[in-house]
């Protein structure tokens, strides 16, 4: 099991070092210039100095050759130093640090409406005996899937918002803000979970076991609780590791829509101003919380399933 784990360590350093290169040869690669667009913004769109540009390039390491440039970003990085956003001039663990709590926040709230909405209509569409009520519900998560996230966001706020104002439109209000936000980034991952759990437990009601479990007496419900859910659990805990990534690519969208300062926000502005150093450590956080994730899903298969454990133990040997 140790080196099990080493091995998945190893792997998480490996993703780690690829998004950070791919994302500094990404941002190397676009064909404007960091050092204007501050000039710029400083002067209200009124124009450059070629001059100052130069200078202020010269002072960002801006002027030196790509590979120079990403040895010495690598360096900083591998220190625990992720540098100083070129456009705010403010270190950029510390812009990470105030804008991760809000996202976290929004981010937990929504994968708990999602577990709990995906996993509770997988659950009844397989455990009623009606085939309407089934075939209705086995036909909402296509469609929450299909639906765009802004779309579902616009609907809320036009529902729950305007007409009746139950729930604040923007901003980081205390909890009431969070939920319409949380609500959008839940109803695609909910799908999601939904269509997966839904197809294993469809299978599992067909398996031997669940067969001789009714035969002995047991109840409907508690083989579905016992047995059938159980059994499905494991596809569906495999794609949770996925979706905590797509939860921060969708906080970009969510927190755009209803004005939220957090992850997203900032994602959005340093893309927009050419913050090299700020988007570099914004894809480390991101790809670490994806790695943490999944080899914390790779540790947990163990405790659903005793055989996953034996055969991670066979392949160390």
């Amino acid at each position: 099991m140790g080196a099990y784990v080493l091995r998945r360590v190893a792997a998480a350093v490996v993703v780690l070092l690829a998004a950070f290169t791919v994302t500094f040869a990404v941002l190397y690669l676009l064909p404007s210039d960091p050092a204007s667009i501050m000039l710029d913004a400083g002067t209200g769109g009124g124009g450059v100095d070629p001059a100052q540009a130069e200078a202020l390039r010269e002072r960002l390491g801006l002027d030196q050759s790509p590979a120079e440039q990403y040895v010495a970003a690598l360096g900083r990085t591998a220190t625990g130093d992720l540098g100083t956003s070129i456009s705010s001039g403010a270190p950029v663990a510390t812009l990470i640090a105030q804008a991760l709590p809000e996202t976290a926040k929004l981010a937990g709230l929504a994968l708990l409406l999602a577990v709990v909405g995906g996993a509770g209509l997988a659950s009844l569409a397989t455990w009623t005996r009606s085939p309407r009520v089934r075939g209705l519900l086995l036909a909402l998560p296509p469609l929450g899937v299909a639906v765009p996230t802004f779309w579902v966001g616009l609907v809320l706020l036009q529902l729950l918002s305007f007409r009746v104002p139950v729930f604040p439109a923007v901003g980081n209000q205390g909890f009431a803000s969070l939920v319409l936000p949380a609500v959008t980034l839940a109803v695609p991952l909910s799908a999601t979970i939904a269509q997966v759990l839904a197809q294993g437990m469809r299978a599992a009601w067909g398996a031997p076991y669940v067969e001789t479990a009714l035969a002995k007496g047991a109840t409907r419900t508690r083989v579905q609780l016992r047995h059938v859910t159980r059994n499905a659990a494991l596809p569906a805990l495999t794609l949770l590791g996925v979706l905590v990534g797509n939860l921060l690519a969708g906080a970009v969208v969510v927190e755009t829509v209803f004005s939220r300062q957090g992850f997203g926000r900032l994602v959005q502005a340093a893309v927009t101003t050419q913050d090299i150093p700020v988007v570099l450590g914004l894809v480390l956080v991101a790809a670490l919380v994806f790695v943490v994730v999944n080899l914390l899903v790779d540790l947990a298969y163990p405790l659903l399933d005793p055989r996953t454990a034996v055969t991670s133990y066979a392949r160390s040997l």
